[in-house]
């Protein structure tokens, strides 16, 4: 029976939380299929992120907000077909959970249920700790969201870094209590200074996930598009590019398009016969 209910090797909530407290820092990426996730995967990352910023990098939107439950569910269960051991988090978009805690509570519950995560994760502080409590309450595992927050970039007048004036820092870190106290086990620190993710990291008891937040958090995330090296034109501050397929695919491209053209490929040995 133990073996039924077993996440199948997965990393669990209670080993994410003590990634913490030994000091060994968590390793996260963005993941959106089925066979990115499997590479990543077999690659030993500790959590793949299903990010609603498949808006941008998936669909070529402006920003994530006008991503549907139903989406985010798909491409949560093409990942979850991919990733055998690594801890799944899927992102809760925009208008699926502000709204009241019974949204909250059926919409996490779906992205669980049909997305097979092990967590979803919700933007927002303080105004938000209550939904997230009660999220918490019916035994869905939240990880919280707190800095530049992609679902306010409206509000925020764009992508920008949050918490460099002394107010907005308080803001932030209060925050950051907020949700952890309403029972989140990990926190995004996203487009903070560092010396405030530092603050943060070593006020709460939860793993941090830095992104753009400097090297003091709990763990990093990254886009698995930008990590990767697929974008050229526009590339963060805080962004490495730890590979460099663009420039290898649109060769790799080139050359098919070149063979095709002059009739080289297929050749006999990429052929079937007879016998």
């Amino acid at each position: 029976m133990s073996k039924e209910i077993s996440q199948t090797g997965a990393l669990t909530v209670p080993k994410f939380l003590a990634k913490k407290k030994s000091g060994e820092k968590i390793s996260m990426i963005t993941a959106y299929d089925f066979t990115m996730a499997k590479l990543f995967d077999e690659a030993g990352v500790d959590s793949i992120l299903i990010g609603d910023s498949l808006g941008m990098v998936i669909q070529g939107r402006e920003n994530t907000l006008g991503v549907s439950l139903d989406q985010m569910i798909y491409h949560c269960h093409c990942v979850a077909m991919g990733a055998k051991r690594a801890h799944l988090i899927g992102d809760m978009p925009f208008m699926s959970y502000q709204a009241s805690k019974e949204d909250a509570v059926r919409s996490a519950g779906k992205l669980l249920k049909k997305g097979k995560v092990h967590g979803v994760k919700m933007e927002g502080g303080e105004e938000i700790a209550e939904i997230v409590a009660a999220v918490v309450k019916v035994g869905i595992p939240v990880m919280g969201h707190v800095g530049l927050m992609p679902q306010h970039v409206q509000q925020m007048g764009g992508y920008k870094v949050q918490g460099r004036e002394e107010k907005a820092a308080k803001k932030i870190l209060n925050d950051a209590k907020a949700i952890a106290n309403a029972g989140a086990y990990s926190l995004v620190l996203e487009g903070i200074p560092l010396e405030l993710a530092q603050k943060i990291t070593d006020t709460i008891d939860i793993p941090t996930i830095g992104i753009g937040s400097g090297p003091h958090c709990d763990g990093q995330v990254l886009v698995c598009y930008d990590l990767l090296g697929m974008y050229s034109e526009f590339k963060p501050k805080f962004v490495k590019h730890f590979g460099n397929l663009g420039v290898a695919i649109h060769a790799a491209m080139k050359d098919y398009i070149r063979e095709v053209k002059e009739g080289t490929y297929p050749d006999e040995d990429h052929s079937f016969k007879e016998r």
